[in-house]
């Protein structure tokens, strides 16, 4: 059999000073050292690595991070280090604590007659931003394309969120989850919540399928599981994930109630009560009464026009005439009115936190 293994080489001018370093301080393994009279060369291996140090090698010295679940016993706690050999050594921990940025928050209205550039992203899929400004960092919005139809080029990964929605807006799409089964079929109107950190793989897709994610915060990482083959043959669908659970809702299933604003109706999709109130997602449609203007306490509320036509009234800004395709996010306290909706309007609200509360007024 062909064995094959990959090095990384740095210099070095003098390699006996760095011998101690990489095999005591970073708890690495000499596994070569050559010449014996003179050394010049000695390869290290450890923690996923392998490092060729070389005297007189023409490369710089480079940086190598380290990763471990205990950096304060790593290295006698140290963060950085300098080799003999001028490597930048920097220790951090595996999985660091998630951040969320504190909510910047704005008044914001996203057209798509901006149009805005859609971005090539993962996987060979466009993106278009919708909250720009992303409130500081709380928050990703995007409306997401996929022009030719068949199998997507995905590998089983997952994210490391606090909150992330995927919701069907055009077509269809098949997505296979850890513990939750064979593939499942995304079509219009559907939605998933990717609980954190759940393995999953985007399988195919239609010809022009669009979906709008969200994701909080708005910088993550995304990870790829090379060991893990989905479907697993396990089936857990009470299964949490840092407290959420995997929902899959499905709008044939729908039942519809009476929204929190007057003049609409909406469905709920279950998300608020499977992530213990980390996140609510609606869909609304027109309903019977008038709308009245109201404001909310919740600390995120995004909006995505489906379909139809409203009109976007708040308080000291202009009106805004909103169509499909388009998004608003509105600040808590402020008081704003979704005026003249057309008979067919279908809005996507999404709020963080699930349960807030709704002040109408006078």
């Amino acid at each position: 059999m062909t064995e094959t293994i990959a090095e990384m080489r740095l210099p070095t001018t003098e390699l006996r000073d760095d011998l101690p370093f990489f095999t005591k301080t970073l708890g690495m393994r000499l596994d070569m050292i050559y010449p014996a009279d003179n050394p010049q060369v000695a390869v290290f291996s450890g923690h996923g690595l392998r490092v060729r140090v070389e005297n007189g090698a023409s490369e710089p010295p480079g940086t190598i991070r380290i990763l471990t679940d205990d950096p304060d016993g790593f290295a006698n706690g140290a963060r950085r280090l300098t080799a003999p050999n001028g490597t930048t050594i920097e220790i951090d921990e595996r999985n660091p604590p998630m951040l969320l940025p504190q909510t910047q928050h704005a008044f914001v209205v996203k057209r798509l007659a901006d149009q805005a550039p859609w971005i090539i992203g993962r996987a060979g899929m466009q993106y278009r931003d919708l909250i720009p400004s992303r409130l500081g960092g709380s928050i990703i919005a995007s409306h997401i394309r996929i022009p030719d139809g068949g199998p997507v080029p995905d590998m089983v990964h997952f994210h490391k969120v606090g909150f992330q929605l995927i919701f069907c807006y055009r077509g269809w799409v098949d997505v296979v989850y850890e513990d939750q089964g064979p593939k499942m079929r995304l079509t219009a109107g559907d939605c998933f919540i990717q609980p954190p950190e759940i393995r999953h793989r985007v399988l195919e897709a239609s010809d022009n399928v669009e979906v709008i994610e969200i994701g909080v915060p708005a910088e993550h990482v995304t990870e790829i599981d090379h060991e893990m083959e989905l479907p697993t043959p396990t089936l857990r669908p009470d299964r949490e994930w840092q407290g959420q659970r995997f929902v899959f809702n499905q709008a044939k299933t729908a039942e519809w109630h009476p929204f929190r604003l007057p003049g609409y109706r909406s469905r709920d999709t279950t998300i608020a009560a499977n992530t213990k109130g980390v996140a609510g997602v609606q869909v609304v449609r027109r309903g019977e009464g008038a709308p009245r203007w109201a404001a909310h306490d919740t600390d995120i509320l995004f909006t995505f026009v489906m379909e139809g036509q409203v009109t976007l009234e708040g308080e000291g800004k202009e009106p805004y005439r909103l169509t499909a395709g388009d998004a608003f996010v509105i600040p808590p306290g402020m008081k704003t009115r979704l005026a003249e909706p057309s008979a067919d309007v279908e809005l996507l609200e999404v709020s963080l936190p699930g349960v807030f509360k709704t002040t109408l007024a006078d």
